[in-house]
């Protein structure tokens, strides 16, 4: 656990892979969302809050692809995985995902014998 991690930080930019939680301060939702939004990347945030209201408008604001309220990486495979910006391409997991393994093409035949 880090805290008093600050934007200009390198741990703050990128992403770790790895059991880390780097603790940034904000003054307000508005902030929040601010500092979020200016990432390169938009996998996955999380937040703790008593307002539900408040959680359902910074969820919205959120660029990220999956946004946790009141617990973090509860995973289920029918929800896609995917994020925004420079996290990701596409979305893995759940029906979403075979988009991008299939080709769709479209065949379209005459069959009254003109040719």
């Amino acid at each position: 656990m880090f805290d008093g991690v600050r934007m200009d930080m390198t741990i703050a930019r990128e992403e770790i892979f790895a059991p880390v939680l780097s603790a940034l301060s904000f003054t307000d939702a508005a902030d929040v969302v601010r500092q979020a939004n200016a990432s390169v990347y938009g996998l996955q945030a999380a937040g703790w809050t008593r307002d539900i209201n408040n959680a359902h408008r910074v969820a919205r604001a959120l660029r990220a692809g999956t946004v946790h309220v009141n617990q973090y990486d509860e995973d289920d495979i029918t929800v896609p995985l995917g994020g925004f910006r420079q996290s990701g391409i596409g979305r893995d997991k759940s029906l979403h995902a075979f988009d991008k393994y299939n080709g769709i093409k479209t065949t379209r035949l005459r069959l009254d014998g003109q040719v």
